[in-house]
């Protein structure tokens, strides 16, 4: 049965509830995976979601991070894991009933400077991605997704410019080599890529810009990934860019992908 999984970066799901319902209502994902939602889990507006047939798997915490799933088929809480020694709310994951585990993450930003000596975020999200990758090496994922915000552009096509942001946090050779890293310890495949092999691809843009679709000055920084073993399952990936133009909206687009299990 064709499974349609869905990652979007909120910016805050209270704050931006009404384009979350509309993305429901018109999309009609099995699973949206949300990152930054910025509340405990029981401020979560749940109710309208519920309305639609959603139930929620969440990890919160209050004003930042925050990570959810939303589905309107069966799955079961499958835990989290907590990076760094932070118990920041970053990763959660759902198991729907065929066994296919979803991880859903929030790969820390890594703020403004590409040094770890000077700059502790930058740091932070190197060791956060470099626990990733030991805990894939240690414990071979299988049956899973992988999805979220996870603050990297890879290829030299994820971004605008790949000369002008080489020394731009999430573009900068040592997180691409690190996210490369995760992604050979676990075997994950990017669905994305598999299915839009070839041209530039974006689901970030920044508010900054006076005009961003014009402008178009974009990274892709929000991932779906999957296990070797169902990767060939995985079909119609889509970055819906209309929704960075919606009334409100996060400075991310969801990413889309649909699983024939």
């Amino acid at each position: 049965m064709p499974t349609t999984i869905c990652t979007w970066n909120i910016n805050s799901v209270r704050l931006r509830e009404p384009i979350v319902l509309k993305l429901l209502e018109e999309q009609q994902p099995d699973v949206l995976c949300l990152q930054e939602c910025k509340a405990m889990v029981d401020l979560i507006p749940t109710e309208n979601f519920a309305k639609l047939g959603y139930s929620l798997i969440a990890r919160g915490q209050k004003a930042y991070n925050g990570v959810a799933l939303l589905s309107r088929i069966p799955m079961e809480d499958a835990g989290h894991r907590d990076f760094v020694g932070k118990k920041d709310a970053r990763h959660v994951a759902g198991r729907l009933e065929n066994g296919v585990t979803i991880h859903n993450f929030y790969i820390p930003a890594g703020g403004d400077v590409a040094d770890r000596e000077v700059n502790e975020k930058f740091g932070h999200k190197l060791d956060f991605l470099s626990e990733m990758q030991d805990w894939f090496a240690t414990d071979t994922p299988e049956k899973s997704i992988l999805v979220g915000d996870l603050n990297i552009a890879p290829r030299e096509d994820d971004v605008w410019s790949h000369k002008q942001l080489l020394k731009v946090v999430s573009h900068t050779p040592v997180e691409v080599d690190a996210l490369d890293a995760v992604q050979k310890s676990g075997n994950w495949v990017d669905i994305t890529r598999k299915d839009i092999p070839d041209g530039q691809l974006y689901s970030w843009w920044s508010y900054r810009a006076k005009d961003w679709a014009l402008s178009n000055k974009g990274r892709r920084l929000d991932h779906i990934w999957a296990t070797e073993d169902i990767s060939n399952t995985a079909h119609s990936s889509r970055i819906y860019a209309d929704a960075r133009g919606w009334e409100k909206p996060s400075d991310h687009a969801p990413v889309f992908a649909t699983f024939d299990f």
